[in-house]
């Protein structure tokens, strides 16, 4: 949880368990997008990367910023590029672009728990608002 006096934040978000839980699953997408046709590299694989990187990045820089109401903001953009890339995952799944069952299971797993720990400090924080 993030707790914050004037503006200062006393934790650092490579502290906090969404971040590590986001960092892991970067790893997972990028090693996917490995293995993802050619073809796709300006299309399903860029986007996957830019939502996948937009993240941890979000809930790094919302967790700089000098209040509650800006940290709110950046989680969910944070929020917002997770369920985006959940739907890019689907797409890529549904193209049968990989078809690791182990695989698709992990990333599935890490991604939803990067859901539930991001959206549980959304709400701790808008209570805080």
């Amino acid at each position: 949880m993030v707790r914050r006096q004037k503006g200062n934040s006393s934790m650092m978000h490579k502290d906090l368990e969404v971040y590590k839980a986001s960092m892991v699953l970067v790893k997972m997408v990028y090693e996917l997008c490995k293995e993802l046709p050619k073809e796709e590299i300006y299309g399903l694989t860029s986007q996957m990367k830019r939502a996948i990187l937009s993240v941890p990045s979000n809930i790094a820089e919302g967790n700089e910023r000098k209040s509650l109401k800006e940290l709110n903001n950046f989680l969910n953009i944070a929020l917002g590029s997770l369920i985006e890339l959940e739907t890019q995952l689907e797409m890529a799944w549904m193209l049968q672009f990989s078809n690791d069952e182990v695989r698709q299971n992990s990333i599935g797993e890490q991604l939803q728990k990067t859901k539930r720990l991001l959206i549980g400090l959304i709400k701790s924080v808008q209570t805080k608002v």
